[in-house]
This record gives C-alpha cells, sequence and structure tokens, in this order.
C-alpha cells in the first residue's frame, strides 16, 4: 500500500493476499525418475508380458483435474510400447494413443503409482 492507503497493484484491489489456492509446484527428482526407467514395465510385469523395448518414467494422469504435470515422485515404469507406442511390439496399447482404451484394460495409471513408491520407498524418504 502507498502512504494515501491505496494498494500500487492493479490487480489486487482488495489488498488481501491471495487465496493460495494454487499449490506450489512440485520439486523436480531427476533421482526418482532415474530409478523408476532402471525398473522392468509395470503393465508387462502385471500382465506377464514380454517387454521388448526400454522403459520410460510416465507421469500418471488419469483422475488429474488441471492441465499441470502430476510431481516425479508419482511417476511409472512403462515401456515404449506402453508408454508412447513407438516400441517394436504394436499388439500392446499405449497410453498417449489411446487413454480410453488403455484404462479399460490395464485399469487407471495411478492406481499402479503405489506399488512403485513401495519399491522406492528409500528415495522418498530422502
Amino acid at each position: 500500500m502507498d502512504g494515501n492507503g491505496m494498494n500500487a497493484r492493479l490487480g489486487n484491489l482488495a489488498g488481501k493476499p491471495s487465496l493460495g489456492l494454487k499449490q506450489p509446484k512440485a520439486k523436480a527428482r531427476p533421482d526418482y525418475l532415474d530409478a523408476v526407467r532402471q525398473m522392468p514395465c509395470i503393465i508387462c510385469e502385471e500382465w506377464g508380458l514380454v517387454q521388448a523395448s526400454r522403459t520410460e518414467a510416465h507421469h500418471v494422469f488419469h483422475g488429474r483435474f488441471s492441465q499441470r504435470k502430476t510431481p516425479d515422485e508419482m511417476a511409472v515404469p512403462l515401456c515404449l510400447d506402453h508408454h508412447e507406442g513407438n516400441g517394436p511390439d504394436k499388439t500392446k496399447i499405449a497410453i498417449h494413443l489411446a487413454k480410453t482404451e488403455w484404462r479399460e484394460v490395464y485399469g487407471n495409471d495411478f492406481d499402479y503409482t503405489p506399488r512403485i513408491q513401495d519399491r522406492l520407498r528409500h528415495l522418498l524418504e530422502k
């Protein structure tokens, strides 16, 4: 406020602090993402499929209600085939190419997060 009791910022005419509705952006965790990439594809593992490509860290999005990417600690390991669909096995459903079909067959991607977090608990406790 200036000397006349006026708020100098035009965007906040009431002069009150923000309501704090937005959560602060989560800290990047490259160590966690690296560990996720070293794991086998959670879908291949759970469904007894042969993993024919490398693993990528997928940031879950089913159930997300904003455009903001989920924190790194919620990433799950997916092979190229189950993630982007650019691996050698074209019979697998890729989450970024067929979100609805992927969910119908494998369930919500965030449902796999607790299993991965349990395996990487040592990194989460840092």
